[in-house]
């Protein structure tokens, strides 16, 4: 089947206009991701546009939090014949589509909005048919953000900041479990892979398969910090963790124990909120969840209930706790320190991510975090793209030390 005339670049130029409105939506693909899609278009055909829907998401898209995305960008892509022009240019000034706009994902909404230049929103034109054309950002805006302070960030670069922060890694240290699997290394005998390789070749075991112990990471329990004074850091830091510590993220292979919970005047738990894949939606129903959001802080209150209510989800000394918070506790400083002391005896090891070393010559002088400082293992930036970048590595440090 022809699907066009090629010097034209018909569907070929409607396909790439796809994939560059799926990378403005946060979907990693690459041209060698597209040359697939047209491979797999030429085989199903473009009779059904269900059959085109099902191929082009099986060479598109590898990631479980990405599928609702393409799903409602491919909806609103192809139901429009003359939508496709508009798109080349990577933009949309009306996007018509069974779901209405007020109801896409904050994802989808960006990718389809019609920008003049990075960092700076179009307003809508009153000519549906003009065209603007989106200008590639530049490596300076990009080293500008990288190093930009979230508190200091407009709407828009807010947005893709935190769109960028959801790429960013966090490779956590591992250790051999109490479980075995089949591996050339092992030093034990997989007695069950003996029996039944010898099977085929008549009862002769030619080939002994071993067991070796299964690498997982370490427990993670993360405690983030919604108070006022931490509002604009706590949603990109939870988005970059979600996105950090997914099963995709991790290679798949390697399942995490891992449990979050948001304080301010009270403790909510967000582990069920984590347990969405898509970060969007994560971030919704966690919104959902907190009551006491841009409120006080009362950290000592919140690590007593936790340490009294869910003793169980603190799993030994290999527990990982990262506690994103400012230490601008308004507690008692005695109780923090006697709740402290026991998560420090339930835990492996307590890193403080404090977003208040951006200031130079910086000193937890206030009361709760000075406690806060003398029971933490660490003390990690978190305020910009760099340094989230830069945490795995100070982790991994730490945990050495």
């Amino acid at each position: 089947m022809q699907l066009g005339d090629a010097r034209l670049g018909k569907f070929s130029d409607n396909l790439a206009a796809f994939g560059r409105t799926l990378r403005r939506a946060g979907v990693r693909v690459d041209p060698a991701r597209i040359a697939l899609a047209a491979d797999a278009a030429l085989a199903v055909g473009l009779d059904r546009r269900e059959d085109l829907s099902a191929a082009l998401e099986a060479v598109l898209i590898s990631r479980e939090q990405d599928r609702q995305v393409y799903r409602e960008l491919f909806e609103a892509f192809f139901r429009n014949p003359n939508m496709a022009h508009k798109l080349l240019s990577q933009l949309l000034p009306s996007a018509e589509g069974k779901a209405e706009p007020s109801k896409r994902r904050p994802r989808v909404r960006e990718a389809l909005s019609p920008q003049h230049a990075f960092g700076k929103q179009a307003q809508p034109s009153p000519q549906e048919d003009k065209v603007d054309f989106d200008a590639a950002m530049t490596a300076s805006d990009f080293q500008r953000l990288r190093h930009a302070d979230f508190n200091a960030l407009g709407a828009t670069e807010y947005r893709l900041v935190e769109r960028l922060a959801r790429d960013i890694r966090l490779p956590l240290p591992t250790f051999a479990s109490r479980r075995h699997r089949p591996g050339a290394r092992g030093t034990n005998l997989w007695w069950a892979g003996i029996l039944q390789s010898a099977l085929r070749t008549g009862g002769e075991p030619l080939h002994l398969p071993r067991l070796q112990r299964v690498r997982q990471p370490v427990p993670l329990l993360v405690l983030v910090d919604v108070s006022g004074s931490m509002e604009r850091y706590s949603r990109l830091l939870l988005a970059f963790l979600h996105a950090a510590t997914s099963r995709q993220a991790l290679g798949g292979a390697m399942r995490l124990q891992r449990h979050v919970f948001a304080f301010g005047n009270q403790l909510t738990d967000l582990s069920p909120a984590f347990a969405h894949a898509d970060t969007d939606d994560m971030l919704a129903h966690a919104s959902v969840a907190i009551e006491d959001f841009a409120g006080g802080t009362q950290l000592g209150q919140s690590l007593a209930t936790l340490n009294a209510l869910h003793q169980r989800k603190l799993v030994g000394r290999r527990t990982l706790v990262l506690m994103i918070t400012d230490g601008l506790d308004t507690g008692n400083p005695d109780a923090l320190a006697h709740e402290l002391q026991q998560l420090r005896r339930r835990s492996g090891r307590l890193l403080w991510l404090n977003p208040l070393l951006r200031f130079d010559g910086y000193a937890p002088l206030a009361q709760g975090a000075a406690v806060l400082h003398r029971y933490a293992h660490g003390m990690l930036a978190v305020h910009d793209l760099s340094k989230l970048e830069d945490l795995a590595a100070s982790v991994a440090g730490v945990l050495r030390s």
